[in-house]
């Protein structure tokens, strides 16, 4: 097929890749512009760009560039922008995405799922449509979520079984599209808050903002990230640490990787060696 791919983080390139071995001819690769990454230096391009740039692909960040190139369709992974009616209907669009559709509709489908406790997420090659993440699927498959899988697992988890699923289905024929059925749930990005571990909740609830990356709790008026848990069934009183256990509402967090504020990460067990912890010492 002439195709026309479009997005922007590593999670969309290796389905760029596959497209092409899979022998597609890409007119076009869209993706967000250059960007610059930390203070006073160059202007970097994205993962796909440079990916395609890799694989000799011509390359824009100007979405109405697409129009007029005679393709039959467009490949849509994770662009980051709103395509315009305009250029919808001018092109059809598949869109693959992470979730089981219409559950965690919105920009931060896997983060949710996780937060949720949803047992089973998946990905969704869907038409694309003005609405946001409302087109008809054309194929789906379901990917289990273990306790301790962490965000940055289940993503490459999802962007494997999506990559085929998507060089499978164009394979084949895409077929003929089935309705969303189900309850729509949107999943909002994840805001800096919401990182921040209350430990009046329970250790599994806590567990899961954990899973995501980047969660803090303060101590000594300072925040300390932990990277890495495990769930224990008993523990102190919350906030409380005991033999590397702190205490949440139900539970504990046996504490295996953290992170000081201007510190590298480190175990658990160096950080509380050299932390001198005293009785009066309380997280949160």
């Amino acid at each position: 097929m002439r195709l026309v791919f479009m997005g922007t983080p590593e999670l969309a390139v290796p389905p760029l890749r596959a497209l092409h071995a899979a022998g597609h001819e890409i007119v076009m690769v869209v993706s967000q512009p250059d960007r610059r990454r930390g203070r006073g230096s160059a202007l970097v391009p994205s993962p796909v760009k440079a990916a395609a740039l890799d694989l000799g692909l011509e390359v824009t960040d100007v979405v109405d560039d697409v129009l007029g190139l005679g393709a039959d369709l467009a490949v849509v992974v994770a662009f980051g922008q709103l395509i315009k009616p305009h250029v919808l209907d001018v092109l059809p669009m598949v869109n693959l995405h992470f979730s089981l559709l219409p559950r965690w509709r919105g920009a931060a489908p896997v983060e949710r799922a996780i937060l949720a406790g949803d047992p089973v997420t998946g990905v969704c090659l869907m038409e694309l449509v003005e609405e946001l993440d409302a087109g008809r699927v054309y194929a789906i498959e379901e990917v289990a979520i273990n306790d301790d899988l962490s965000l940055e697992d289940l993503r490459g988890k999802l962007v494997d079984v999506g990559t085929t699923l998507l060089v499978d289905t164009l394979a084949q024929g895409l077929g003929q599209p089935i309705e969303q059925d189900g309850e729509v749930v949107y999943a909002k990005k994840i805001q800096p808050g919401e990182l921040q571990l209350d430990l009046e909740r329970s250790a599994r609830e806590l567990h899961r903002v954990i899973r995501l990356g980047g969660a803090w709790v303060e101590l000594r008026g300072k925040r300390l990230r932990i990277w890495q848990a495990e769930v224990v069934e008993d523990g102190p009183r919350p906030g409380h640490l005991i033999d590397g256990v702190v205490g949440t509402g139900s539970g504990g967090l046996r504490l295996i990787e953290v992170q000081s504020e201007g510190k590298q990460r480190m175990s658990a067990s160096a950080w509380l060696n050299g932390a001198q912890l005293t009785p009066n010492d309380r997280f949160g």
